[in-house]
């Protein structure tokens, strides 16, 4: 029956090959016609990934002044300069030398704070620019019965193509010949050992997972070895690297805790300010009984509306951020979005990968298994150094015979090689890395490739390969036959013209499937004997090799034989039978020293990891109960398992789930979307191409910066130096401190406008003929005199409880906790000492020669209140002499260089033109200085309020 399934939707994965060419209308030797490629260009398209289009800079741009509180400073500096032009046509000014100061000043901030958020959008997401040059250039391909290289973009379903060793894949499609064809899959799959492809498995189960699909070949993945021929099943957004392009595209970028809170700040503040402008404009034209003041009152609302707006809170939170990226680059964590810094406080899930991640992404030799005894090795990653435990005590290897020949096999049957880095002295691989654990192995007993291989000759081999699953060599060393196999004699002396007898001699040692080695053992090595094996023994080690295999190692068995002629490559079924057991090696991605700390550590702050692996589950399973991230009652859930589950089903078990095995791309989407539908706020490793969606979808995406793929980075809001999880915790422990002291500056800013806007209203409800404080003294307030101790504050140290404490909830107000009634609070106390010395300095001056100082003591007075109160906040629960003083210098030199600069305002001519201020006298600055000291002396007051009430009600 004919299949008229469209070719994106067959599982081209479960149909044996000449159904696939049937379908395909393709013939393997003539490949396509041309007239036929072009009708299926037309109708495929071509072969490249389509992008959808997203914001241009223009409306990034935009964007930035669409914020509520920008949108208010741009109508208050218009109606400010109508204002202005009204006084310039009646032929003068009310605001001093310079007209539309006011203006300028409010439209420069407006701009500043609209290209500082546009900087941070305007990163455009280039994930699917780094997917695109995952494709190859030139293809080579039957076309009307002729083999021709051709550009990929023009590929077509159907066509026949030839792939070879260093070829990048631009396709999907199934394999029609395979010859020792090895393809690395990590970019798509996210497991690092290369993959072998053959055509005996020509139709596989629908829900075969992606790396186990071994009669296709991908998109993205590039070939290692052999080559083959393949026909096109799938091109551009129909291939799997398309399939996660499309996922990638569709994951929409949500706003990060910190811009939504400060969006609902925004609003709260416009709204207060509009109903307070309200408020004032009645009660001003009740109390005249008529609409003569309207100008002033104008005025006065104009100045209320810049004093509630924190002009410098965009800046002062930016440049925190930055000071918090360069915090993380020190503990190897890269920032590449700015929000991301902040996000990190409110992780309380942590998905990680296992390979690499939460492990060394080194495989390391646990255990050696002989025929009676076993073996616990010590040591860490790829370093020759280490103990073998028998009965826990270290044996001397030497004395041991048949794990001295093993560890010999293990040097000499391999291919990897193993060196120290002259200047950073570090142990590499160059290799396989499973043959490099055997190597380091061998080295803990004292067995090293540089001093055994020049005494070995390999004379011959029988490679590796997926039908085999075994390897072996044939070497020569005459005297070392001579010492150890001259009983074969009869005799154990030989003389020297026997020697030339045993260069005929030669041992073939092996290594490979624990299984299939031994069912060809005859024998094993006992001591420095060789004993014939009983299938009771046989049983006995398949036992141990299954334990070995539950504790998620990765076993060898490993065997050799003693020959009197040299085989031809042919003859390896012959030859390796009848061999001498030596015993299993089990290895493992042995889990980082640190991972364990930081896995409790994340428990004491109340984070959940969860591991999420394309490894096995007995594997995955092994590594997450030696890093104290599941117990053995916990249950693994498999990509298998998890496909059957519906999405509705899925949010069920994530809470209960801390391992998933053998997971495709999708799952790892739909594990992160299920969490976040379950409240959670997670935080999702990756390296792979597979892993880009996820990342993106997650509230923080971080990437492997060593093993990560451009694809995976650029869809990441932070990338790992070190592709450490340890790496993930501190910079978790930065955004908590980073978020801390955000809500410390944020409440020390606020506190002050609000006392600002209170003040100006005040003025014409009191009956003072004009507002104390100008829009431009009001942005100096808030950008300068509120900004440099915030920023000051911004490195404030973390409190030493900070990673005992749960997550902050990502969904909680800015005004959360305290904050909101501590500023309304601190704003009322502002107005208080504020008005009372406004009241008094203008009665004062009504007669004085400078009847308009009252007003450049109110400003004063504001100004220094400010110092006093950044001392204070640095602690809500310490006082202040509790503190070091000296251990936040740059709050010290804020403090001390704005008050010098609001000094200046007052004594220096050319500022204090500019700016409206009046000279003040000595006895009058001494008036302001001791006002604004009652500030300090009030948040002091209510701390000691405050731990009196906690101390009386425990």
């Amino acid at each position: 029956m004919k299949d008229t399934t469209p070719p994106n939707q067959i599982l081209w994965h479960t149909k044996p090959i000449k159904e696939t060419l049937a379908i395909l209308k393709t013939d393997t030797e003539m490949g396509l016609t041309t007239p036929e490629h072009k009708i299926r260009l037309e109708k495929y398209g071509r072969n490249e990934l389509i992008e959808t289009g997203g914001r241009t800079s223009w409306e990034i741009l935009l964007d930035q002044f669409k914020n509520v509180m920008l949108l208010m400073l741009i109508v208050v500096a218009i109606i400010s300069g109508v204002l202005d032009l009204v006084d310039l046509q009646n032929g003068g000014t009310t605001k001093g030398s310079i007209p539309f100061k006011d203006t300028i000043a409010i439209m420069s901030i407006v701009i500043l704070n609209g290209v500082l958020g546009y900087f941070q959008e305007s990163r455009a997401e280039k994930a699917l620019a780094a997917l695109k040059k995952m494709s190859s250039p030139k293809v080579k391909v039957i076309r009307d019965g002729q083999t021709k290289e051709l550009d990929a973009r023009n590929i077509v379903p159907g066509e026949i193509i030839f792939i070879e060793a260093g070829n990048q894949l631009a396709i999907d499609g199934q394999l029609i010949e395979a010859i020792n064809l090895q393809i690395r899959e990590s970019a798509l799959t996210g497991e690092a050992n290369s993959v072998t492809k053959s055509t005996e498995h020509e139709s596989l189960s629908e829900d075969t997972p992606l790396g186990d699909r071994l009669n296709m070949v991908f998109t993205g993945t590039e070939v290692i070895q052999g080559r083959g021929k393949v026909v096109v099943t799938n091109t551009g957004m129909t291939t799997e690297l398309g399939k996660i392009a499309a996922m990638l595209q569709s994951v929409e970028s949500e706003p990060t805790p910190l811009q939504q809170r400060m969006t609902q700040l925004g609003n709260i503040l416009v709204s207060g300010s509009l109903i307070l402008v309200a408020i004032v404009v009645l009660f001003g034209t009740i109390q005249t009984g008529n609409f003569s003041r309207i100008r002033e009152l104008l005025e006065v609302s104009l100045t209320m509306a810049v004093a509630v707006v924190p002009e410098g809170l965009p800046a002062v939170i930016t440049v925190t951020l930055a000071i918090g990226t360069q915090r993380m680059v020190r503990r190897n964590a890269l920032i590449r979005k700015l929000p991301a810094v902040e996000t990190l406080g409110s992780v309380n899930t942590i998905c990680s990968d296992k390979t690499g991640t939460l492990t060394q992404n080194k495989m390391v030799v646990q255990e050696v298994q002989t025929i009676n005894n076993l073996f616990e090795v010590t040591g860490d990653g790829y370093i020759p150094e280490g103990d073998f435990m028998g009965d826990n005590n270290p044996i001397f290897v030497p004395d041991c015979q048949e794990l001295n020949t093993l560890l010999m096999a293990s040097v000499l049957c391999n291919d990897a090689i193993l060196s120290q880095d002259e200047k950073t002295g570090e142990w590499k691989i160059i290799g396989d890395p499973t043959e490099g654990a055997l190597l380091s192995l061998a080295g803990k007993g004292g067995l090293f490739q540089n001093e055994l291989n020049p005494n070995w000759v390999r004379m011959g081999e029988f490679p590796f390969s997926s039908e085999r699953k075994r390897m072996s060599v044939l070497c020569q060393n005459t005297r070392y036959i001579i010492d150890n196999f001259a009983a074969f004699y009869g005799s154990k002396e030989v003389t020297t013209s026997q020697t030339n007898g045993y260069s005929k001699y030669y041992l073939l040692f092996s290594k490979g499937s624990p299984e299939l080695i031994l069912e060809r053992c005859k024998s094993s090595q006992w001591g420095d004997e060789q004993l014939p094996m009983t299938d009771e023994q046989k049983g006995k080690i398949l036992q141990q090799n299954d334990q070995m295999a539950s504790r998620g190692l990765r076993v060898l068995g490993f065997a050799y034989k003693l020959l009197d002629y040299l085989p031809s490559s042919t003859e390896e079924e012959t030859t390796e039978t009848e061999m001498i057991w030596l015993g299993l090696v089990g290895m493992l991605d042995a889990p980082r020293a640190e991972v364990k700390l930081a896995v409790a550590k994340c428990k004491s702050a109340g984070i959940r990891t969860v591991m999420i692996t394309g490894d096995h589950q007995l594997t995955a399973m092994a590594i997450a109960q030696k890093l104290g991230i599941a117990t053995d009652t916990d249950i693994v859930l498999t990509g298998k398992e998890l496909s059957k589950l519906s999405q509705t089903d899925l949010e069920q078990e994530v809470d209960r789930v801390s391992i998933y095995a053998r997971v495709s791309p999708e799952h790892k989407l739909r594990i992160v979307q299920a969490l976040q539908k379950r409240g959670r706020f997670v935080a999702m490793t990756g390296d792979g191409v597979n892993d880009a969606p996820a990342l993106k979808q997650a509230d923080i995406g971080i990437a492997m910066g060593i093993t990560g793929t451009d694809v995976s980075k650029e869809a990441s809001d932070m990338v790992l130096l070190d592709d450490n999880f340890a790496t993930i915790v501190a910079a978790t422990e930065e955004g908590r401190v980073v978020y801390s002291n955000i809500r410390r500056f944020i409440k020390y800013i606020l506190g002050s406008n609000i006392g600002e806007v209170l003040t100006i209203a005040a003025a014409p409800l009191l009956g003072l003929p004009s507002v104390p404080l100008t829009p431009l003294q009001i942005l100096w307030m808030n950008l300068v005199t509120d900004g440099l101790p915030a920023l000051a504050l911004a490195v404030e140290p973390a409190e030493p409880d900070i990673m005992l404490q749960p997550p902050f909830s990502p969904k909680e107000s800015i005004f959360a906790r305290g904050l909101g009634s501590y500023m309304i609070r601190i704003g009322i106390i502002f107005a208080i000492i504020t008005i009372s010395l406004m009241i008094w300095s203008y009665n004062q001056g009504i007669d004085s020669a400078n009847p308009n100082s009252w007003k450049t003591m109110v400003f004063t007075t504001l100004c220094l209140a400010q110092m006093g109160h950044a001392i204070a906040v640095r602690s809500h629960e310490r006082l202040v002499f509790q503190m070091n003083p000296f251990s936040n210098p740059a709050l010290l030199i804020a403090i001390i260089g704005t008050t010098i600069l609001q000094l200046m305002l007052i004594y220096v001519p050319p500022l204090r033109s500019f700016f409206g201020t009046e000279l003040l006298t000595f006895p009058q600055l001494l008036i302001c200085l001791g006002c604004s000291s009652l500030m300090f002396v009030w948040v002091e007051l209510e701390k000691l309020v405050i731990k009196f009430y906690q101390k009386y009600k425990r």
